[in-house]
């Protein structure tokens, strides 16, 4: 009846394997039947048993075996084979599945795609060629069917990346009683003629260039502020300049004499006096030493020289007195009507 018909699936996959299948709750509550099946080959008729059940529940719900001809007579009876509980006769031919699309070639030229397949080796007439397609900003997938095994489609953007898929499609009702279509081929991706492993893979790559960007931009604001930081300091050095430490230019003040200034300034003054005092002394004493060598050579000379050498050597001895008499320190001398300033260094001041 309509009822059994319903709830019973034949496919016939490719026109080489069989499978069929029935609710077995539905239609043979809590019994467990048997199923056998024959290709007519003329008047007389072979049933063969089930090669291989399938179970739901732990009763047998289907049946698969091998495809042999384009008749089929089903026969389904009760778990002793006294009664028969179902019986069919069918054409194979209407029921076939086509099978996944094989070498399957896409080619990408401009904004065109094209996807081809191997032809099937019987029932081509019968079959379409499915294309769908979607980028990720479509929700929906977008479909183009052509004649098998060739199918183009337009106005794809070479800057998407689009996933593609495609399948072949049995004709129905010219030459299926049911419409089977094959099962996907596995998802392809694509842009502007590249395959890629995946739509995602282009995020990582903005990603990367993103935070390279956002490197480069914090480099050169440090870069900045560096250059801000120099010229600041040098403003900063015109304005304001940098008073220095006195602890460190006068070191010995404050390790040697914890600040005591009298102390330092006396130390420091005592060993120039006295090198002061020890140098006039040497210079007198190498002058009167010239003095007296002088003497002594002059009395050598007759009396006439002698005469002129005691005025020469008068004046000499005016002269290594003046030499002796070294100025006090800041004291004002007078030559040639020209007031002149000594120091301790002997320095001439005007």
């Amino acid at each position: 009846g309509r009822k059994d018909t319903n709830n019973i699936t034949i496919v016939n996959f490719n026109n080489e394997q069989m499978r069929i299948t029935w609710a077995a709750r539905v239609l043979f509550p809590g019994e467990n039947v048997s199923f056998s099946y024959t290709f007519n080959r003329g008047q007389l008729k072979v049933w063969k048993p089930c090669p291989t059940y399938l179970l739901h529940q732990g009763f047998n719900s289907g049946c698969q075996f091998k495809t042999e001809g384009s008749t089929l007579t089903i026969s389904i009876m009760n778990s002793n084979g006294s009664k028969e509980l179902f019986y069919k006769r069918l054409k194979s031919d209407f029921y076939i599945k086509p099978s996944r699309p094989e070498n399957v070639t896409f080619l990408w030229k401009d904004d065109t795609v094209t996807v081809s397949c191997n032809k099937p080796k019987r029932g081509v007439i019968c079959l379409r060629l499915e294309l769908q397609y979607k980028s990720k900003f479509d929700k929906e997938w977008q479909s183009k069917i052509s004649t098998c095994c060739s199918v183009g489609e337009q106005g794809f953007d070479p800057r998407k990346c689009y996933a593609f898929r495609v399948r072949l499609k049995r004709l129905a009702p010219q030459c299926n009683v049911v419409n089977y279509n094959s099962d996907w081929e596995a998802e392809t991706f694509w842009m502007n003629g590249t395959s890629l492993d995946s739509c995602d893979e282009i995020k990582p790559q903005k990603n990367t260039i993103i935070f390279l960007s956002c490197i480069l931009a914090v480099l050169l604001m440090i870069f900045l502020l560096l250059i801000l930081l120099c010229k600041w300091q040098r403003l900063q050095k015109s304005v304001m300049p940098v008073i220095p430490d006195p602890k460190y230019v006068f070191a010995d003040l404050f390790n040697d004499h914890s600040g005591n200034f009298e102390e330092w300034i006396d130390k420091i003054e005592h060993p120039r006096v006295q090198n002061k005092v020890e140098y006039e002394e040497s210079e007198c004493t190498i002058e009167e030493k010239s003095q007296q060598e002088d003497k002594n050579s002059d009395k050598v000379e007759s009396k006439d020289i002698f005469s002129f050498s005691g005025a020469a050597e008068n004046d000499r001895s005016k002269t290594s007195q003046n030499a002796c008499l070294m100025p006090a320190f800041s004291a004002t001398v007078s030559l040639a009507g020209f007031p002149i300033l000594m120091n301790d260094d002997m320095y001439v001041m005007l």
